[in-house]
């Protein structure tokens, strides 16, 4: 696939609804802003098809990809617009029953690209507040997904992995150009770590990073931190879209920027020698 030199992305931000309804009626309007601004892809928030955490509601509302309404509605728009879109994720169900945060990138024939499992599960006990276990719910991915696009290669990824970086170095050192990284940060973590952990991501990788966000407060009683973030392969800001949702931003991407940042500091290809055990420290 012939590699093209620039992309336009339109990076997205929302407050998602609990019903994938309302949030089906958000992207479509997302989508013909990012069509008529001259955008080629379209990356959208995690959960961005539907954020429920009531048990009940939520084992009505999701099931397989396949059957997937959001999933549905995104493939019409980007056939419709002629748009690739990242759909960010939307929960669906597993075959053992479970649900899996689940990614789809598709082109912009409505043809699905690649599919993404979120892998590391949003397990943690925040000071202040209660413990948040994704794996209540949840069943984690098991493979990490390289998309091949007229762009290069994309590496596929949702919030909590972002914490992860063997998994970024592993796509830099398979060609990806760009990372997804959609997320739903809490407000303290998003304070505290948000921005830093994206610009640490771009610079040992070398590469893009396109962080869609939610943002505000939501339906089912959470509140999210906004501030969806482009990152170039130096760690340089190119948008930073603030607390308001829904937003969009159109980017301009420079691909070979991406060569000359990894030429210049070659860390992002350099694996442990040998001799190096982590299990043998101390």
């Amino acid at each position: 696939m012939t590699q093209s030199p620039t992309l336009r992305v339109a990076l997205a931000q929302m407050c998602s609804a609990d019903t994938h309804e309302a949030n089906i009626a958000t992207v479509s309007a997302l989508a013909a802003e990012a069509a008529a601004g001259g955008a080629e892809l379209l990356a959208l928030p995690e959960v961005a098809g539907l954020m429920n955490r009531n048990p009940e509601t939520s084992a009505k509302q999701v099931v397989a990809a396949e059957d997937d309404p959001f999933i549905a509605a995104c493939r019409d728009l980007a056939a419709r617009h002629g748009l690739w879109i990242h759909t960010g994720s939307t929960p669906v169900r597993g075959p053992d029953g479970r649900f899996l945060n689940h990614a789809t990138l598709i082109d912009a024939t409505g043809g699905i690209v690649a599919e993404y499992d979120k892998i590391h599960l949003f397990d943690v006990a925040l000071e202040g507040q209660a413990p948040i276990g994704e794996s209540k719910r949840f069943a984690p991915g098991t493979r990490a997904t390289l998309a091949q696009t007229p762009w290069g290669p994309f590496g596929l990824s949702i919030c909590y992995d972002l914490r992860f970086p063997y998994l970024y170095r592993a796509y830099a050192q398979a060609g990806a150009v760009l990372m997804f990284i959609p997320s739903a940060f809490t407000v303290p973590t998003g304070q505290a770590h948000w921005e830093v952990l994206l610009r640490a991501r771009a610079i040992e990788t070398g590469a893009f990073v396109l962080a869609a966000a939610q943002a505000g407060h939501h339906a089912d009683g959470r509140q999210t931190y906004g501030h969806a973030l482009a990152v170039g392969p130096w760690g340089e800001v190119l948008a930073d879209l603030g607390e308001g949702a829904p937003a969009i931003r159109l980017i301009d991407l420079d691909l070979g920027a991406v060569a000359r940042a990894r030429a210049q500091i070659p860390a992002w290809g350099v694996r442990p020698p040998d001799w190096f055990d982590p299990a043998q420290i101390g």
